[in-house]
């Protein structure tokens, strides 16, 4: 399960202005137009080919719960992608992204300071470069090790160093430990 991948695909997802299909049937059909045929689809949600004939057709209606998951995943990660590309557009360029953590934060600092690790709530508003950054590196395929210290540069830019204003020696911000994690557009 990757945090922050999830997270910001989540968040991509509040800007959908139609709801995604919901019942198996409806579900295949839209993955089967999506991918140009059922071996396609059999092949991705790990199932037979006939098994995607009948669910396009209403034989089945009910998905056990790992083959419904996966559907879902894969429908929402196709839906509506013009509005993903511009919801996604809009923070990289003008509105940023706002993350809202509760998480194990530490630092790396002069001698002399308290570096200690420490969970904290912290709601922070990244600027735009800083969503793209995200957005980029999830669309390379980046690890979610990646992703965590990409978001926690953004943090110990933002957040502690106030854009370069204090703790202009903090070297390294450690984000670990992540109880919660949310971004919003």
């Amino acid at each position: 399960m990757s945090l922050i991948g999830d997270g910001l695909e989540k968040a991509v997802q509040k800007a959908f202005t139609r709801p995604a299909p919901k019942n198996a049937g409806t579900q295949m059909r839209y993955l089967v137009k999506q991918l140009g045929g059922t071996k396609a689809v059999a092949r991705m949600l790990r199932v037979s080919q006939r098994t995607v004939e009948r669910y396009v057709k209403d034989q089945i209606r009910k998905p056990r719960p790992d083959l419904a998951a996966r559907l879902e995943r894969e429908v929402k990660k196709r839906w509506q992608p013009q509005i993903r590309a511009k919801a996604r557009k809009k923070a990289a360029t003008t509105d940023g992204i706002v993350i809202d953590t509760r998480a194990r934060l530490g630092y790396t600092a002069p001698i002399g300071s308290t570096d200690q690790d420490r969970v904290r709530h912290l709601t922070v508003a990244l600027p735009p470069q800083y969503a793209a950054r995200l957005f980029d590196a999830q669309e390379q395929g980046a690890t979610e090790q990646q992703l965590q210290e990409l978001a926690a540069e953004a943090l110990k830019e933002v957040y502690f160093q106030d854009d370069g204003r204090r703790a202009g020696s903090l070297e390294e911000v450690r984000f670990t430990d992540i109880e919660h994690l949310e971004f919003g557009l």
